[in-house]
């Protein structure tokens, strides 16, 4: 009897997150590559006719091997394999939305270096939730596959990319600029400095590195923090431009190297985009509302697949639409008029264009990025996490936490008030002081992430330490 691709997927330990297949490099094995690539790709003939499949990977030194076991399985099913190399997330996405093919990108984006993943696009976007339950019950003899060494590289997904974002400012916007580039082992390491370099800006190349990097844009390290700082002072920059491995969560500092919390990123980068409509996971920052910018804002669960759903019903009386998540990647709803040029919906995350925005903009507008932040309001979070901690556990917690909130957070050591909960992703507690708590399984590896708000950035900072502290002694 054959072996069932969804029997090879649930004995396998690889599970979806929220943002794509996650799990140890020791779970890849080729036939579960195969499986996952075999249950994608019949999943997509279903619903579209296409000759090929394109792929691309990150730097990670598990990916190449991974990707040829995907390739395998396409080559096995009688369908052309297009493989880019190494690119950003969102540079293959917009290729394979060019292209009307499906795509499958091999990376674990942020997290630890003995994990990876496989982030599957559909022709136009990314896959839904309800095709990650048709690719995990996938009821299919698996094939198999073939011996593919993976194709010679092509650059068209890196320059179409480039093309997307260069062209947007007028090739002298930032003239007189120094913009670092911490460049580490980011997938769109080797575009970024030539895109900003062509709008007119000195660009200095910092930290390049082989060895992998899981940058973490939400809970950026204190080594990072201190590093940004002195880049700053010693090169004068005006900017330092940064993503994920990736390259689809940016990382942006001012010009005092002060790293810009990626919620921040996304409302600055709304705002100058003139977005009209907003949908964003319930663990962004409520300055988003407190500033006014927008016609309407819709709070949706954390991952990029819901806030790309609640799309559609926006997309019925607005025109200019957009999203973003608390780690800034960024998520072009519609088609969007700017400078004259017509930048097309690219419904993924995405670095760049935010980092483009944002730095462009304010160079366009005379103003320093500190200047942009300081004009919204004064709304501060923080955000950390604490590792190693099972999943169920946690989730176990927090619905006994949902049931009887005040137990919770008193057995984690705070006593004020509860004035509202909010269970639409975790449990998010708002205080009497306007204070917010707010705690969460990671969808992506054993972690539990705290989020914390508050009117002051040394408050906010408290409560996360204060909230994983007190969540720490009760884990198993």
């Amino acid at each position: 009897m054959m072996t069932q691709c969804s029997d090879i997927i649930a004995n396998s330990n690889i599970q979806f997150g929220t943002s794509g297949a996650r799990g140890l490099v020791d779970d890849f094995t080729p036939e579960v590559c195969g499986a996952f690539t075999q249950a994608f790709v019949e999943q997509m003939q279903s619903e579209y006719e296409f000759s090929g499949v394109v792929l691309a990977i990150d730097n990670r030194p598990s990916s190449p091997a991974i990707a040829e076991a995907c390739a395998g399985v396409i080559k096995q099913l009688g369908l052309a394999v297009y493989y880019y190399g190494v690119v950003p997330t969102p540079a293959l996405a917009y290729q394979a939305m060019q292209d009307k093919m499906p795509a499958i990108m091999v990376t674990g984006s942020h997290i630890p270096f003995d994990r990876n993943g496989l982030k599957f696009y559909r022709p136009d976007g990314e896959i839904t939730k309800a095709d990650e339950a048709a690719i995990l019950g996938f009821n299919v003899s698996y094939i198999g596959a073939v011996e593919h060494a993976l194709p010679t590289i092509s650059t068209l997904a890196a320059e179409r990319y480039t093309q997307r974002n260069a062209g947007l400012y007028a090739d002298h916007v930032l003239a007189g600029k120094r913009i670092g580039i911490y460049e580490h082992s980011s997938a769109g390491r080797d575009l970024y400095a030539a895109i900003f370099a062509s709008l007119g800006a000195e660009v200095i190349s910092l930290e390049r590195t082989d060895t992998f990097v899981p940058i973490d844009t939400e809970a950026v390290a204190e080594e990072d923090r201190v590093k940004a700082r002195q880049w700053s002072a010693e090169h004068q920059l005006d900017a330092i431009f940064s993503t994920d491995g990736d390259g689809d969560r940016p990382l942006i500092a001012d010009e005092t190297g002060e790293w810009l919390r990626g919620d921040i990123v996304g409302l600055l980068c709304a705002q100058l985009l003139n977005i009209q409509a907003l949908a964003v996971p319930v663990s962004c920052n409520t300055a988003i509302e407190k500033s006014n910018s927008f016609e309407k804002v819709v709070r949706t669960r954390i991952g990029s697949p819901y806030v790309i759903a609640a799309f559609e019903a926006l997309a019925a009386e607005f025109k200019r639409l957009a999203g973003f998540e608390a780690n800034g990647g960024f998520i072009l709803g519609s088609d969007v008029e700017l400078n004259g040029q017509v930048l097309k919906a690219l419904p993924t995350r995405d670095a760049l264009l935010p980092g483009i925005v944002l730095i462009a903009g304010a160079a366009s507008a005379g103003k320093l990025l500190s200047e942009l932040v300081a004009s919204l309001p004064a709304r501060y979070t923080a955000s950390d996490r604490i590792k190693d901690v099972p999943t169920q556990w946690s989730r176990e917690l927090l619905n006994a936490g949902a049931e009887q909130p005040e137990v919770l957070l008193s057995k984690i050591g705070f006593t004020e008030t509860i004035e509202a909960v909010d269970t639409t992703d975790g449990l998010r507690l708002t205080l009497a002081s306007g204070d917010i708590v707010h705690l969460r399984p990671s969808g992506n590896a054993p972690e539990l992430r705290c989020y914390a708000e508050s009117g002051d950035q040394a408050v906010a900072e408290a409560i996360v330490v204060k909230a994983l502290k007190g969540v720490k002694v009760l884990t198993p």
